[in-house]
């Protein structure tokens, strides 16, 4: 059976009790002899802070870059509030990007059939979505130079953020998204704000440019960011792969996160570039919630967002696209019987813990294998 490198990082509040569900789900591959993973554990985030003064070490930092992918749970909480900004718990998630260059991230928003109605939207508009935002996540405003407050004197400051990006940027970021239509409903939403930014201009003509020549089979069309918000809470079902910058990404992503009606439930996938000996590439997969302090340890956590973070990295790091399959299919089929955790609970009468939650996918998951 096939054999890899999973390095696991569980981090803060409920990581620990989400992660352990995995590590139930991938005990059970490898008894079963479908896939092995040796896997490495180590810390991330306030966890590592208390153990080494710094969010992530370098130990761990090497350890992530050898992996053939890495899990991480969540980071953060008020117990960390008061340390140095450059050791907060958020900065070993990004440091984890940054060193790995993972520039793609991939939010999938899905709407369960079964929990159509926890939405805040009506349930024919959520009712079977399935769509994917595609996120550049190491450029644009968040990263651009000059980066700074500026004191004017008189009483007055300037802040300035700088919005840049480089042709190969939009390129690689729009091929992901073009390959990942080609693998779903073959069609690509990109969003700027072209009307007002220069580099919404560039975003527009680079992505334009690199649909005709490489994936004219692909459907095109461009929405400008507002309006796409807009469409995203009008009838967002029209939308299949939808790619946009840095900062557009992060607001339209939480949008869309909310069609679904809980953050337990979404995965999401940071990706690098593809290796051009071994046609690997580095990754990281994470949960879209965070670390939620005030439930940590009572076991109540949903592991679902989690598992399925699992699920993206069988189907995008180890080419294993059948069992991403039936995982995700076991997650269906748990909410179609009415098992529920507390957040997703919309008046169910049996409510589920963590490690519930965790076996039951796992015992159907054994069905539906």
């Amino acid at each position: 059976m096939p054999q890899y490198n999973l390095f696991v990082l569980p981090g803060d509040g409920i990581g620990p009790e989400v992660m352990a569900e995995i590590e139930k789900i991938a005990a059970w591959l490898s008894r079963e002899g479908i896939v092995h993973f040796e896997i490495e554990k180590g810390l991330v985030g306030g966890a590592a802070y208390d153990a080494h003064g710094t969010a992530i070490s370098d130990a761990d930092m090497g350890r992530a870059n050898a992996a053939d992918a890495v899990l991480l749970a969540a980071v953060g909480g008020p117990k960390w509030n008061g340390v140095p900004y450059e050791v907060r718990p958020e900065a070993g998630l990004l440091r984890l990007r940054k060193d790995m260059n993972l520039f793609a991230n991939l939010r999938p928003a899905i709407c369960y059939p079964a929990l159509a109605d926890a939405s805040s939207l009506k349930r024919e508009l959520v009712d079977g979505l399935d769509l994917m935002i595609v996120r550049e996540l190491t450029g644009g405003v968040y990263f651009g130079e000059p980066k700074q407050i500026i004191d004017l004197g008189n009483g007055q400051k300037r802040g300035i953020d700088t919005q840049v990006y480089d042709t190969y940027e939009i390129e690689r970021i729009g091929r992901i998204a073009f390959e990942l239509a080609r693998q779903r409903r073959n069609k690509v939403t990109s969003s700027e704000k072209r009307n007002v930014m220069k580099s919404g201009v560039l975003w527009h003509e680079v992505i334009t440019s690199l649909h005709a020549r490489e994936y004219p089979d692909v459907e095109l069309e461009h929405q400008l960011a507002d309006a796409l918000g807009m469409q995203l809470v009008r009838r967002p079902k029209q939308f299949d792969v939808i790619v946009t910058d840095n900062l557009f990404g992060d607001m339209l992503s939480d949008v869309a996160a909310m069609l679904t009606g809980s953050l337990g439930m979404l995965p999401s996938a940071s990706l690098g570039e593809k290796s051009a000996a071994s046609e690997t590439r580095k990754a990281l997969y994470e949960p879209v919630h965070g670390s939620a302090p005030d439930i940590a340890g009572k076991g109540i956590a949903n592991p679902i967002a989690m598992i399925g973070s699992f699920s993206m990295a069988l189907r995008y790091s180890f080419n294993l696209g059948e069992l991403a399959d039936r995982i995700e299919k076991a997650i269906s089929d748990v909410l179609e019987k009415g098992l529920r955790t507390a957040d997703i609970s919309g008046g169910a009468t049996t409510i589920l813990s963590t490690s519930q939650m965790g076996d039951a996918i796992l015992a159907e998951l054994q069905v539906v294998a």
